[in-house]
């Protein structure tokens, strides 16, 4: 009789309806996410016209750009919802250079939401000291990459020369490129023209900033509700893909990573549901720090899929998308690669644990320092050499 409940209840048209009227409002919110991104595109090309690097001065500084990606994914808690914006903005004008660093301080801001769950953990002693171990290796590897990233970059131009070759590949002058096919974009064009006609009678420069801000409400609305709808769909499922891969192998727990971060659309929800696992000892920190590598690699794809429909400046767009991603699959081959560099960031999480698990004050300095008051240190003395 149980097994006949159970059936009944696998098979219940109303679930599967209503699970399919799910996936088909994720799908519209998807389609949303990328016109919102397309609309910030064509609403900074309008506002800025032809002075669309002199409103990013102030961003020319590399050091700037990280920090302003950094506190912004900080305070909104969505690498994400940055990047896509950011996505937007070099679509309009934003020169790729000036927003390389901004998708840097996307990684770093966005280990904030880890770092707080695992506060949670803070009356017991080694349960806090496992679980804040475990959510600040996401930081230290985030701000190791940097450090080798970011000199790189100022220096050569590495990552940008990498994007730029990736999105020819798209948008090359062959037959078999992107503007052949793009499907996308050709279904988004009539809701961002239609917008940008509705508001072309406010002028170029107010209704270019109203355009902005539409945009990023719509990516802040598209992906908070995408992210809550998918963790209803897809957690359960998540999470048995983490159990399994977790402790098999190292390639196993990026590659899982990344698939989970890809089901989730949020690599803080993907490392938020290991800080748990960490505290209560069913992981190591050394078992759970591959799966967070794999969540930074898996975050890439808002991006990538915003980059594609975008109006505007279309192949530069796509370029900082790639930069994200190649930008993050390389920091794992380098970092996690070299034995030398490998478990710097589990050594730093694990003394940052123990200290913090013996004076729960250097747990709130620790969060207020990396993600704001450093930022903002950097900000003023880059400013004292310019």
């Amino acid at each position: 009789m149980s097994e006949l409940t159970s059936t009944l209840s696998t098979h219940n048209p109303e679930r599967t309806s209503n699970h399919l009227s799910q996936w088909l409002f994720v799908a519209l919110l998807v389609y949303l996410l990328i016109c919102a991104v397309s609309i910030i595109g064509g609403g900074f090309k309008m506002a800025a016209g032809s002075h669309a690097e002199e409103l990013f001065a102030f961003a020319s500084n590399p050091f700037a750009g990280l920090v302003i990606g950094t506190v912004a994914t900080a305070l909104i808690q969505s690498s994400s919802t940055v990047t896509a914006i950011i996505v937007g903005l070099v679509a309009g004008g934003l020169p790729v250079s000036v927003a390389v660093p901004m998708v840097m301080g996307a990684n770093i801001g966005t280990s904030i939401t880890n770092t707080i769950v695992s506060l949670g953990h803070v009356k017991a002693k080694e349960e806090f000291s496992r679980a804040f171990s475990a959510a600040t290796v996401h930081d230290f590897f985030n701000l190791l990459s940097v450090l080798i990233f970011l000199p790189v970059e100022i220096s050569f131009g590495l990552l940008e020369k990498l994007g730029s070759l990736l999105a020819q590949l798209f948008y090359g002058g062959s037959e078999v490129s992107m503007h052949s096919f793009n499907f996308v974009k050709a279904a988004t064009s009539p809701v961002v023209s239609n917008v940008k006609y509705a508001l072309q009678s406010l002028g170029d420069q107010t209704g270019g900033i109203v355009l902005i801000v539409i945009g990023i409400i719509l990516i802040f609305v598209s992906i908070t509700l995408v992210g809550k709808l998918l963790k209803k769909l897809m957690v359960g499922k998540a999470q048995q893909i983490m159990h399994s891969a977790i402790g098999r192998s190292p390639i196993s727990g990026i590659f899982s990573g990344t698939l989970v971060t890809v089901l989730v659309q949020s690599s803080s929800t993907t490392t938020s549901l290991m800080v748990p696992l960490a505290g209560t000892g069913s992981f190591s920190l050394k078992q759970i720090y591959p799966f967070t590598l794999g969540a930074n690699v898996g975050t890439c794809i808002t991006a990538v899929l915003a980059a594609t429909a975008v109006t505007g400046n279309s192949e530069a767009a796509l370029q900082i998308a790639f930069i994200h991603l190649t930008y993050n699959i390389l920091g794992v081959i380098l970092i996690y690669g070299l034995p030398l560099l490998r478990y710097i960031p589990v050594q730093c999480a694990e003394w940052m644990g123990r200290r913090a698990s013996e004076n729960k004050m250097i747990a709130l300095g620790y969060i207020l320092g990396v993600f704001f008051v450093i930022p903002s240190l950097c900000i003023l003395i880059s400013n004292q050499f310019q």
